[in-house]
């Protein structure tokens, strides 16, 4: 039988302990364990949380329901769980929520049990007190599956998708799921696994944990649903004001006066710049996090004259040290390294300074370790924050191990098999703390991993180290929108790709074009590359150039025009970001996301809005010169090159000449009146 137990239901039975209970307004969470729940294992649920209004009923044939808000529950005399838009919701549905007539509806519900199945949840002991555990759901023909973080699939619908949930350099594991059906789910679990998103099942399987944990949400808009995710995981900080203009960066500046040069040259030519990275190998040792000193003499002088330019300076930090570093032996006194399953600490090779640029066996720092996340942030504000520098670029902090060596990773939280996933979340969780003691409330870094919640921490998420080609490109629209749709407000990818490309080639400088015209459009609009002639991973290592004015008379002033464009842009984008801190709606979205109600908006796959009011569609086919734009059908689209005003609801071919891609404004938006091109 089940039993209420203040707001929640419980269930025993000699094999299992379901817990269902309410959390947040229109939200249940949803623990089972083979032994007993942790009720004080919270993962990304550890904010307090506000309910609707919730009614739960036991009954004599062994069932039971819980509503609270927009979700239902209704648990089977075999424990089985359905969730259902509920009734019981104040206000009406809407007209998506309520159609065929029926007023309540499956949103999901546990897998019907085959002949001598095991049921849709499995604990497999592993003989430590931990288990593989496997939940599985009913599948539905004609579901949509979004976020999921960032994979590189080139998918925007996942639905038919294995999706492996482990962390690496180009993908995000953020287990959060947003359905066509009206609902979103978290699998509130840090292990390494998968979900399945199959045609007869949906399956998620971690490898190693204590307990089953998951957050469900409906919502009758994709809106509702991430507001919902917000506020059950954290809600984005506000954008500090100068991170919506155009940041530049390359692979590497080695030195302060080649970094200085270059921003005095953007000065020069009068194009807009309000950040600049420094990247890896700025330090003397891995783990010093600091300057060194002879390539970079006055780092306070070189930030002062940064600022005066209106330019902000952000610096790599990795979370690697070499065993001679200067925070080596203060960290290990507080066990604050992460340690190897074999005996020891956990050691990877990197390129260390020295003769010939040896690869050393290199330790990682612990950031699950609340003493190591003090000691790392004292050190970034004592050598970074006091002089100046605004953000920090979380670098290889997924981290970058081999997979053998992430298994054996031992951190404070647990192994890494059973945690690791969330390594990114609390390496940005280092610097939100940091400053937000220290009075800063739009806590902001780069970042190239996430896990769930990592937005309230101010995680600007990019890509990572992809190819510079089209269809790389291609690949990252889709990503890009099914990180907004995990809960990311702020991503961004390396501008032209990372690994290569030619800045004399004629074929490298169109991708690099159409991509710079993509970038404008993006939340962060970031310049990045490992451009040819490239050289031997190293401390000395450098790219080709990769300034605007790198690649060539015809794509120069193309790339000027979309510089003044983001300027433009960048009061319209920190009102998106007010609106992303206030209700979590990133601001670049899939189509479907204000126009839920057009079923075309949600097979729409290669075009964006930038919030409400602006439709972008990128290129990114070599030598194309227009292109199928698809205008959500509802109101009116304004061409932001033509002025010409369109109806919504159809697809046309729209002109795409190099100069420019296809740019809609929503009629009648206050948008509308102002002069993007």
């Amino acid at each position: 039988m089940y039993q209420q137990i203040g707001s929640a239901l419980e269930w025993r039975t000699r094999h299992e302990i379901l817990r269902i209970e309410p959390w947040g307004a229109h939200a249940v969470r949803v623990r089972a364990a083979a032994d007993a729940v942790d009720q004080e294992l919270a993962w990304a649920l550890d904010l307090p949380v506000e309910t609707s209004r919730v009614s739960i009923a036991v009954h004599e044939d062994g069932t039971a329901r819980l509503a609270n808000g927009r979700i239902a529950v209704e648990a089977d005399g075999h424990g089985r769980l359905r969730f259902l838009r509920s009734a019981d919701a104040d206000g009406p549905q809407s007209a998506a929520a309520a159609a065929g007539g029926a007023r309540e509806r499956e949103l999901l519900a546990d897998k019907r049990p085959y002949t001598a199945s095991l049921g849709p949840r499995v604990h497999t002991s592993r003989g430590d007190g931990t288990y593989e555990l496997e939940q599985t759901f009913e599948a539905y023909d004609g579901e949509r599956i979004f976020g999921l973080g960032q994979h590189l699939h080139g998918r925007l619908d996942q639905k038919g998708c294995v999706i492996d949930l482990l962390q690496g350099n180009t993908v995000a594991t953020i287990p959060f799921l947003h359905s066509s059906r009206g609902y979103g789910l978290l699998w509130n679990n840090p292990a390494m696994g998968r979900v399945e998103l199959g045609a007869d099942a949906t399956r998620w399987v971690a490898e190693q944990a204590r307990q089953i944990d998951y957050w469900i949400t409906a919502g009758d808009t994709p809106a509702e649903i991430m507001a919902a995710y917000a506020d059950a995981t954290g809600h984005p900080p506000l954008l500090p004001a100068w991170a919506s203009g155009f940041w530049q960066s390359k692979l590497r500046y080695r030195t302060q006066q080649e970094l200085l040069a270059v921003a005095r040259e953007y000065k020069r030519r009068d194009l807009p710049l309000s950040g600049m990275l420094c990247d890896f190998f700025h330090w003397p040792k891995m783990g010093d996090w600091d300057f060194e000193p002879e390539e970079w003499p006055d780092p306070a002088a070189m930030v002062k004259e940064l600022e005066s330019l209106g330019v902000k300076l952000a610096v790599s930090v990795w979370p690697t040290l070499e065993t001679g570093s200067a925070n080596f032996e203060p960290l290990r006194a507080v066990d604050g390294l992460v340690r190897d399953s074999h005996g020891g600490l956990l050691r990877n090779h990197w390129p260390a300074r020295g003769e010939h640029d040896p690869y050393a066996p290199m330790v990682y720092h612990d950031p699950t370790n609340p003493a190591a996340r003090r000691l790392l942030w004292e050190r970034l504000r004592a050598s970074y924050r006091e002089i100046g520098v605004a953000a920090y670029w979380l670098d290889a902090c997924e981290p970058d191990l081999p997979r053998d060596l992430a298994r054996r990773a031992v951190y404070q939280a647990g192994p890494g098999t059973q945690v690791g996933n969330a390594y990114g979340a609390y390496a940005a969780q280092v610097v939100a703390e940091g400053l937000r003691e220290a009075g800063d409330d739009r806590p902001f870094s780069l970042i190239r991993s996430a896990w769930a919640g990592s937005q309230r921490h101010g995680a600007a998420l990019w890509s990572g180290d992809i190819e510079p080609t089209f269809a790389s490109m291609a690949a990252q629209i889709r990503a890009g929108l099914n990180v907004a749709m995990s809960g990311i407000p702020w991503w961004n990818t390396d501008i032209g790709g990372f690994l290569g490309g030619n800045p004399d080639d004629p074929a490298y400088r169109e991708v690099l074009v159409r991509w710079f015209q993509y970038g404008t459009f993006q939340p962060i609009m970031r310049l990045h590359g490992d451009r040819e002639p490239n050289q031997p991973f190293s401390t000395h290592m450098s790219g080709g150039p990769n300034e605007v004015w790198s690649y060539g008379d015809e794509a120069y002033p193309i790339l000027r025009e979309h510089l003044l464009v983001r300027e433009r842009l960048r009061p319209y984008v920190h009102e998106l970001a007010e609106e992303a801190h206030r209700t979590g709606a990133p601001p670049m979205r899939p189509l479907f996301f204000d126009f839920p109600e057009d079923e075309a908006a949600w097979s729409v796959d290669d075009q964006f809005l930038l919030g409400p009011d602006l439709l972008v569609a990128p290129v990114a086919e070599a030598g194309a010169r227009s292109r199928s734009v698809y205008l959500p059908r509802g109101v009116r689209w304004v061409d932001a090159h033509t002025g010409e005003s369109r109806a919504g609801g159809e697809r046309r071919e729209v002109p795409a000449p190099l100069e420019r891609i296809p740019v809609f404004v929503r009629g009648g938006s206050a948008l509308a009146k102002v002069s993007i091109y």
